[in-house]
């Protein structure tokens, strides 16, 4: 049917800014103050930049769960979006025929269109098909010709499915169904204001109540929870009510494919490693040009400081002196170079790491590889580097309004 010409565009992390990423930058789109496709990490800082969301849940038949966002949630596509002018074209029908169709017209247009699919439903990302757990989540395809789909999705290498495979994956939620996008240019006439108002964002998720939830949910007051929780043996939501060593703190630290526990939020789960603040100083470095503000690039290093203590917070999560967990550790990060550097070619490396890490798992369940005292030495080890994360966030959101204010 249609495959686009010269397709070249994977530099995208996150299924989101990198979903936006890669089709701007195969229509050419150049950001004025670099020359450059616009980066994944101008989009982040402009969609509400970093912050940390932190909550706990428990569903039936399900282990406990801990969700630690790095990132802005509250509508980042559409702030893009609003924020710099960026016109869509969005097919929606329940008609499977049609919305093949609306792929292939979009692709004959020469555009790369945004597809929403299940990320449990693609083979390429070797997940457990759960009839409760879905994940709607967009994908760039750049080629649709006989039964083969093709892909751009956080990874630098191409990615494949079949038809039949694709066509179900975007038919898994009605909300989502046979959903398709197409962008225009950006106005950057409104460049410098979409990024004042990213950071403005930022800074408010930090600091101020946020649009939904608790405000102890996030930015500098959820560290300071969390850190309490990790340390605290009364309150029902601490880590050791909550998660008992077992399958429960496994979950929490780790977890599995399709649910990260802390280390894979931290360091596999978005577009970065240490939860995204590297990226985030990325963004702030080209602010600091479009916005003309020099005291930009020294909030810049305070980030940088930050990423460097998630990462130590990350490696305190699975210490080297337990082999199972420093095993899980290092197998998580080894899968998620896989995917990044060779996609799919390399799926049956990707699904022999998922069976030994299921094994881990298991093991850990049966009998943690720490003993109880060893365990609370571990939390309270890592409320300290929560706490040491906060005073340099802190140090850094300070700055950061400084230079803007």
């Amino acid at each position: 049917m249609s495959v686009l010409p010269n397709y070249h565009a994977f530099s995208g992390r996150h299924c989101e800014t990198g979903s936006i990423a890669n089709v701007l930058a195969y229509q050419g789109v150049k950001a004025p103050h670099t020359g450059q496709p616009i980066s994944e990490a101008l989009l982040l800082g402009i969609s509400g930049g970093v912050t940390v969301g932190y909550f706990l849940f428990q569903y039936e038949g399900y282990e406990p769960t801990l969700a630690l966002l790095t990132r802005n949630t509250f509508s980042p596509m559409e702030t893009i979006f609003d924020r710099l002018a960026i016109a869509r074209d969005v097919l929606h029908t329940d008609n499977a025929q049609k919305g093949e169709s609306n792929v292939v017209d979009m692709l004959e247009s020469g555009s790369p269109p945004m597809v929403w699919a299940d990320m449990f439903s693609l083979p390429y990302n070797n997940l457990r098909v759960d009839e409760h757990a879905w994940g709607m989540t967009p994908i760039v395809v750049y080629g649709l010709e006989g039964d083969n789909v093709y892909i751009a999705d956080r990874s630098a290498a191409p990615l494949h499915v079949d038809k039949a495979a694709f066509m179900a994956a975007r038919a898994r939620v009605k909300q989502d169904k046979f959903r398709v996008m197409s962008l225009h240019a950006p106005d950057f006439g409104r460049l410098a204001s979409a990024v004042q108002k990213g950071i403005w964002q930022c800074i408010n998720l930090y600091t101020e109540n946020p649009p939904k939830g608790a405000k102890d949910n996030f930015g500098l007051a959820a560290l300071q929870k969390w850190a309490a929780m990790l340390t605290n043996t009364r309150n029902k939501q601490s880590w050791t009510r909550f998660f008992p060593r077992g399958a429960g703190l496994y979950s929490a630290l780790i977890g599995h494919q399709g649910q990260p526990g802390a280390f894979q939020w931290i360091c596999t789960w978005n577009a970065a490693d240490g939860a995204e603040r590297g990226l985030y100083a990325d963004f702030l470095d080209e602010a600091a040009i479009i916005l003309d503000k020099p005291a930009l690039n020294d909030v810049a290093q305070t980030f940088r400081r930050s990423a460097e203590a998630w990462c130590v917070l990350a490696n305190a999560l699975l210490p080297d002196e337990s082999a199972l967990l420093k095993e899980a550790r290092e197998l998580t990060l080894s899968r998620r170079r896989l995917f990044i550097e060779h996609g799919d070619a390399k799926l049956d490396d990707i699904r022999a790491i998922d069976s030994r890490l299921a094994d881990i798992r298991q093991s850990a369940a049966a009998e943690f590889p720490l003993s109880d005292g060893e365990t609370g030495a571990l939390l309270e080890n890592v409320a300290g580097h929560v706490l040491k994360i906060h005073d340099i966030e802190r140090e850094a959101i300070n700055q950061l309004q400084g230079a803007v204010s």
